[in-house]
C-alpha cells in the first residue's frame, strides 16, 4: 500500500472509530431514556392501586372493567394478584388470555417492593411493566412497548444514516487533508 493511502487509512480509522463510539452513545442513551419514561404511566397506576388496596378499598373498585389486549392495544392495564402470585382480577390480556409475570419476579419484588421489568408474555408482545407489593399481593401495571419500541427503532435508523455519513465525510475529509499536507511538503 503506498504511503499516502495508508496514513489515509489509519487516520480515517481512528476518526471512524471515534465516531462509531459517539453514534452508539447517543443510542444507547436515547434508547434507555425512552425505554424508562415508558414505565412512567405504570408506576403511578401500580402505586395507587396499592396504595388504595392497602387501605382496605375493593378490587372491583380499582381494577377496571375495561379489559385491554396488550397484543392489540396501548392502553394500560392492571392486574392483581395475591401473596402466591395466583391473578385476583385483571384488565389486561393478551389475544383474550389471562397472563402473569413469572413468579421471579414477584419473589424479587416481594424483597425489594417495586420492580419495572420489560415483559414478553409470547413472541411479538413486549410489556412495560411495574410491579407493587402491598400486604395482600402485588399489582401490577403494563402497556405494550408497540410505539416505544417503534421510535427506537427508528432512531437506530437515523443514527446509522449519521454514522455512515459522518464514516464517508471523514474519508473525503481525511484524504483531502492528507493530499494538501502532501502538496505543502513538496
Amino acid at each position: 500500500m503506498p504511503p499516502l493511502a495508508r496514513r489515509i487509512l489509519l487516520r480515517w480509522l481512528q476518526l471512524g472509530g471515534v465516531a462509531s463510539a459517539c453514534c452508539l452513545l447517543v443510542w444507547v442513551a436515547a434508547q434507555q431514556v425512552w425505554r424508562q419514561d415508558a414505565n412512567d404511566p405504570q408506576i403511578q397506576l401500580a402505586r395507587d392501586a396499592a396504595a388504595r388496596l392497602a387501605s382496605g378499598q375493593a378490587v372491583d373498585t380499582i381494577v377496571p372493567a375495561t379489559t385491554v389486549d396488550a397484543a392489540q392495544s396501548l392502553a394500560p392495564f392492571l392486574v392483581v394478584l395475591d401473596a402466591k402470585g395466583a391473578i385476583v382480577a385483571s384488565s389486561g390480556r393478551v389475544h383474550g388470555t389471562l397472563q402473569s409475570v413469572p413468579l421471579g419476579v414477584l419473589e424479587h419484588v416481594r424483597e425489594s417492593g417495586e420492580e419495572g421489568v420489560s415483559w414478553q408474555p409470547e413472541p411479538g408482545v413486549r410489556v412495560a411493566t411495574v410491579v407493587v407489593s402491598y400486604p395482600g399481593g402485588f399489582v401490577l401495571a403494563g402497556r405494550s412497548l408497540l410505539e416505544s419500541e417503534r421510535r427506537t427503532a427508528r432512531l437506530g435508523e437515523l443514527v446509522g444514516l449519521a454514522w455512515l455519513g459522518m464514516l464517508v465525510g471523514l474519508a473525503v475529509l481525511v484524504s483531502a487533508t492528507e493530499l494538501m499536507m502532501t502538496r505543502d511538503r513538496n
